[in-house]
């Protein structure tokens, strides 16, 4: 029933890229759940001793130019593709579209919306962007080697577009919600109001998910698939113990209700 909706498999490589991919990403999800956190936003300085602050890797740089490193190689991959494959069809337009949109809009919030405190660690930052830019590459590529190949029996490409729509408006609207928290003189975290933040704890992961998930539609391959459920799995792991987080910094925050009872996703920035 599964390959209804997904390409053949184009090779071995591919496979194995995607099982590699997805065994990463659940990991880097578990971590985050067992203490050991990726080092930007509120988690920047975990994990750090003394002996390990000479490390080169355990530098600390600002949030800015950090969140900007993240994204930009992916980025510019998502523009490079449109010069890479020039051809391939409305699927093909779609997902070099939907790839190069979704970095470029992150890059775009961290020059012009979004407030920093904090600061990043370098091995963090090198971690993450070379995770997002090998996903945007193969994604991309792995789209390329399917050209050619018989579509799969469901459609789901336009499908996958609306919910990328979405999911890429409502992470956009609620990054905006929470760079309007604070003016640029405050450094400290409050408590997400408005949006869907009543409903669940931190939208904008709820709605980053949704764009990679209509990524996967797009694009209807078995990496894209994995990469989806990967950076679920990831993006859980992370909200889960920001959650905790929250609950011990603020002793307002709700341990009952729709807060605390609903999917926790937590703003990273």
């Amino acid at each position: 029933m599964f390959q209804s909706f997904v390409f053949e498999e184009p090779n071995l490589v591919i496979t194995a890229i995607t099982v590699v991919t997805f065994m990463f990403m659940a990991y880097l999800g578990i971590s985050e759940i067992t203490g050991k956190h990726l080092q930007y936003s509120k988690f920047w300085n975990v994990n750090t001793n003394s002996a390990s602050s000479s490390n080169f890797l355990q530098r600390k740089m600002s949030s800015k130019l950090g969140m900007f490193i993240l994204y930009a190689p992916a980025c510019v991959m998502g523009f490079a593709s449109f010069f890479l494959y020039q051809y391939g069809g409305t699927r093909f337009m779609l997902l070099k579209s939907a790839v190069t949109i979704h970095f470029l809009k992150r890059v775009l919030e961290v020059l012009f919306v979004h407030k920093y405190s904090g600061g990043m660690v370098l091995g963090s930052v090198l971690l993450i962007s070379s995770l997002y830019f090998s996903l945007a590459v193969v994604i991309v590529f792995t789209q390329h080697l399917t050209l050619g190949y018989t579509e799969p029996e469901v459609d789901m490409k336009y499908i996958g577009l609306l919910i990328f729509l979405v999911g890429i408006c409502g992470n956009f609207y609620h990054h905006y919600l929470l760079s309007k928290l604070r003016d640029q003189r405050e450094k400290g975290y409050k408590i997400p109001q408005g949006g869907l933040f009543s409903v669940v704890i931190c939208p904008h992961y709820l709605f980053e998910i949704l764009g990679f998930i209509g990524i996967s539609f797009i694009s209807q391959t078995s990496f894209s698939f994995s990469s989806a459920v990967g950076v679920t799995l990831y993006l859980v792991g992370r909200s889960y113990v920001t959650r905790k987080w929250y609950l011990s910094k603020f002793e307002n925050f709700p341990k009952n209700g729709k807060g605390s009872d609903s999917i926790c996703f937590l703003e990273k920035e």
